[in-house]
């Protein structure tokens, strides 16, 4: 059994949903989800589509090619078409924080993220044991001012030579460059605590505590070369009192970075992420 995923997007104009079912079911797919939206201000239509196909001869090449030239040609259209057969391939970026690394690890050596994880760089050695333990390559790359050049290079060879889908910034705490963000083009995920840019600084949780803060909460969202503002994934808040203490608010901002950039990535990971005009389109 074959399974492909088609993510669209178009200017929108009628009889678009229609070609595309025709043309999967003249080529003998079953469609087993199929979700859209408009953009009514932009008029952009967005699809999400996941047909199978039973035929031994099928070929993901050719279906791209006549999809190319059948539909994609005459509508305009932004697409891409992956096969269930090739997993997507992970890598991690961290530093000395461990939380988000534990629990990205715990859900893929438990088959909860569809995906591959080649290996984890970090610009400290502190979590190589953890690595050790998952069993995944682990690199160290220092980051300084001088090197940060010479340690982008080293990455991204890295990256290229074990042909890396999307990069996860597992609280990495180094501000990614252009050089990096232009070969991995919103395919870079980021989390954060949703205080920025309200607390910037190293002790935002502090801050926040002194200002009497009632709700905290972390985004995960993908890089851009503007600092924190790229095209936002996912977001999640919880409510805090002063009864809690500062070792509370960090407990709790811990906790939802996790899930929230475990959301992102599954989201990512499962092609139901488009994005357009800085903003994306959420596919459930």
């Amino acid at each position: 059994m074959n399974k492909i995923t088609i993510l669209i997007h178009c200017k929108d104009r009628p009889n678009i949903i229609a070609s595309i079912t025709n043309f999967i079911a003249k080529k003998g797919g079953n469609i087993v989800y199929i979700d859209q939206y408009v953009d009514r201000e932009q008029n952009i239509f967005f699809m999400r589509l996941e047909s199978e196909f039973s035929t031994d001869d099928f070929s993901t090449i050719d279906f791209k090619l006549d999809f190319k030239n059948d539909l994609a040609e005459t509508f305009k259209m932004k697409w891409r078409i992956y096969s269930s057969e090739k997993k997507p391939k992970m890598a991690l970026f961290i530093s000395k924080y461990d939380h988000c690394l534990y629990d990205l690890l715990g859900r893929y050596n438990s088959g909860e993220l569809n995906l591959e994880i080649p290996f984890i760089i970090s610009n400290h050695s502190d979590l190589k044991p953890i690595a050790d333990n998952f069993n995944i390559p682990f690199y160290h790359i220092p980051v300084t001012k001088t090197t940060k050049e010479k340690a982008e290079n080293k990455q991204l060879e890295l990256l290229q030579k074990h042909s890396i889908d999307f990069i996860v910034l597992a609280r990495y705490m180094q501000i990614v460059s252009s050089k990096l963000i232009s070969q991995y083009p919103n395919k870079i995920i980021n989390i954060h605590h949703s205080f920025l840019p309200a607390f910037v600084g190293a002790k935002p949780y502090h801050s926040a505590y002194k200002r009497g803060v009632k709700i905290i909460g972390a985004t995960s969202h993908y890089v851009t070369e503007e600092l924190d503002a790229g095209p936002i994934i996912e977001q999640d808040v919880t409510r805090v009192s002063h009864t809690h203490k500062i070792t509370d608010l960090i407990a709790k901002g811990r906790d939802l970075e996790k899930v929230v950039l475990a959301n992102a990535v599954k989201l990512h990971a499962d092609r139901k992420v488009m994005v357009y005009n800085n903003k994306t389109v959420i596919f459930t």
